[in-house]
């Protein structure tokens, strides 16, 4: 599955989202860097096909299909739209997500998958409390339990503190087992998980500023990075 979105944008002037392309699909992780509060959960939204953009176009392999793209891709943890509330506990963040999945959402279910998790001991830990890592491992894995997901596009992971590269090795995980995972973090994020690969080399296209491999190398070991550059635009 390739997923790929061409000078993209939203709002009067482009404020809510500049000019934007990327792409990501199966078996790879592309790391698109956004500021502002409400950029990328407007990018996520896109991405994912749960929102049109103004003018630019969004494909999945090739073809113009927003509702393929909605059963094809998880939207995972977007501030104020999927991400779960701060005070709602671990326990019934899995039982809500596995009957989303549609599973048996009892007590001792949600006990076998935190357990699966690494995390039983956290069961009545509020979402807030938890460790950004592991509340990004933990959701994504809920969200590919749903039936045809074959892409994540991950949200703001960094709004959470804690080091990216914890994050990003999640995300590095789940496209080794081939799903096409899109993550949406600000500049020092991307600044982070770049200095510690030395075979990725920027280059500059117009507006768009792409970190890509520089030799050969396995999509996960040598993920792209595409810079959707905010430019001058008022908020």
């Amino acid at each position: 599955m390739r997923v790929t979105l061409s000078e993209v944008s939203k709002g009067p002037n482009r404020a809510a989202l500049p000019l934007t392309s990327l792409e990501f699909h199966t078996g790879t992780v592309t790391l698109a860097r956004a500021e502002t509060e409400r950029r990328p959960t407007v990018l996520g939204l896109i991405a994912s096909g749960r929102m049109r953009p103004d003018s630019g176009t969004v494909t999945v392999d090739d073809r113009t299909d927003y509702g393929a793209i909605r059963s094809l891709v998880a939207l995972v943890d977007a501030p104020g739209v999927c991400e779960p509330a701060a005070d709602i506990t671990v326990a019934e963040v899995v039982a809500e997500e596995l009957m989303f999945a549609g599973r048996i959402g009892h007590r001792r279910a949600v006990a076998r998958m935190l357990a699966a998790f690494g995390l039983a001991d956290e069961a009545r830990s509020s979402m807030a409390d938890l460790e950004p890592d592991a509340r990004i491992r933990l959701l994504t894995e809920l969200a590919v339990l749903r039936d045809g997901v074959e892409g994540l596009v991950i949200c703001s992971p960094d709004r959470h503190g804690g080091d990216p590269l914890g994050w990003w090795t999640v995300t590095n995980g789940l496209s080794a087992r081939g799903y096409a995972v899109l993550v949406i973090a600000g500049d020092a994020s991307a600044h982070a998980i770049a200095a510690v690969d030395p075979d990725l080399v920027v280059t500059t296209s117009g507006e768009a500023v792409s970190i890509v491999p520089s030799g050969p190398g396995t999509p996960a070991a040598n993920p792209a990075l595409t810079h959707a550059h905010a430019g001058a635009d008022a908020r």
